[in-house]
C-alpha cells in the first residue's frame, strides 16, 4: 500500500528483456536502502526487489507481461525518469490518498497549460474500461497523489504546483505521453456496489414482467 507521495524519480540504468519479462535496473538515492522482496511503486505500479547493489545505489525490479501490458513501463528507455515511492508503515502519515499499486490502464496527456507558476495538466483515457472520476476526486498519476480539476467522460485534468513538477518526472510529461493512472480505490469499490445493485434491480423487475 503506498500514499501517492513520491519520494523522488529514479533513472532507468539498464533494461533486460527476459522472455515476456522485463527487467529493470534504476539508480535512486535511497537504493543502498532497499532490501531483497521490498515493495517499490514505479511510476505507480508495485514492484519487488529482486536485486540490490549497494555501491552503485541501484536495484532491480521485474515487469510480467501484464504489467508491461497495462502500464507505461513497457515503454522505458535507459534514462528514463520513474516515480519512486517506498510502501506505507504503520507510523507514517497518510499524506495523499490510498493507493495499491495496481494500474487501472494508462491515459495520454493531450495539453498542458501554464497557469502563472503552477500548471494544468489534461489527460484522456479509454472509457470503455469502465473507469470514472468524479471532481475533485482523488486519482493516482504515475503514482502521484492528486486531486481531480476538471472531470469528463473520457477526459481529467490536474493542477501541478511548482514542487512536484520538479521532484516527480511531471516536468517531463507533454502532450502525447502516456501516463499510468489508478483511479480511488473506494469509488471503484461504490461503483461495482452500486452496478451489482442496478443489475439485481433490473433483474427482479424483468422477472415480474
Amino acid at each position: 500500500m503506498f500514499s501517492g507521495i513520491v519520494e523522488e524519480y529514479a533513472t532507468v540504468a539498464k533494461l533486460v528483456k527476459d522472455k515476456e519479462n522485463l527487467h529493470i535496473t534504476l539508480s535512486c538515492s535511497f537504493a543502498d536502502q532497499l532490501k531483497i522482496d521490498q515493495s517499490v511503486s514505479h511510476n505507480g505500479v508495485c514492484l519487488t526487489v529482486v536485486d540490490v547493489d549497494k555501491e552503485k545505489k541501484e536495484y532491480t525490479v521485474t515487469a510480467i507481461k501484464e504489467t508491461l501490458d497495462r502500464s507505461n513501463l513497457g515503454l522505458f528507455e535507459v534514462g528514463t525518469k520513474v516515480n519512486v515511492e517506498r510502501s506505507m508503515t504503520l507510523d507514517r502519515l497518510l499524506d495523499g490518498h490510498l493507493v495499491q499499486g495496481h494500474v487501472d490502464q494508462t491515459a495520454k496527456c493531450i495539453d498542458v497549460k501554464e497557469a502563472d507558476g503552477s500548471w494544468y495538466f489534461y489527460f484522456t483515457y479509454d472509457r470503455d474500461l469502465g473507469n470514472i472520476t468524479v471532481e475533485k476526486g482523488s486519482i493516482s498519476v504515475n503514482g502521484v497523489s492528486l486531486t481531480v480539476v476538471e472531470s469528463k467522460d473520457d477526459m481529467f485534468s490536474v493542477a501541478i504546483i511548482p514542487f512536484t513538477y520538479d521532484v516527480t518526472n511531471f516536468h517531463e510529461i507533454k502532450k502525447g505521453t502516456v501516463v499510468n493512472i489508478e483511479f480511488d480505490v473506494i469509488g471503484k469499490y461504490i461503483q461495482k456496489i452500486v452496478a451489482a445493485q442496478l443489475e439485481h434491480q433490473l433483474k427482479d423487475l424483468l422477472s415480474k414482467k
